[in-house]
């Protein structure tokens, strides 16, 4: 089962629009049960990336850009990408550098990765 880029960008943004709209419920479902997550604040499992909204959204807005993806097999795929975005309650924007690692399992693609880096940009 093979996935474009198209159609990676939207699950992705599914889960950015879950932090927008402050949704654990869409987010954990984008999310597999093994999910990982190494941010520069340390390592999340799907429990925490999903008890982060908890309060609420955590995310204003974003864009993606410079998508590209690495097709590891017909079920793995990577999408690496830069992120512009505003946390909630921000002032100015943030920008990182994604890697989102997908899984096509019982029928669907979840998330099993995603490794952000800081922008070393101004």
């Amino acid at each position: 089962m093979t996935i474009g880029l198209d159609e990676l960008l939207a699950l992705e943004q599914q889960v950015w629009q879950a932090l927008v709209d402050g949704d654990g419920a869409a987010d954990g479902r984008l999310l597999s049960d093994d999910f990982l997550g190494v941010y520069p604040t340390g390592f999340a499992d799907r429990a925490a990336h999903v008890g982060q909204l908890a309060g609420g959204p955590t995310v204003e807005c974003f864009a993606i850009h410079d998508a590209t993806v690495m097709t590891l097999t017909d079920e793995l795929v990577l999408l690496a990408y830069r992120a512009v975005y505003r946390r909630a309650a921000a002032t100015a924007d943030d920008e990182m550098y994604i890697s989102s690692l997908w899984v096509h399992r019982a029928g669907q693609w979840v998330n099993v990765f995603s490794q952000d880096t800081p922008s070393a940009a101004p």
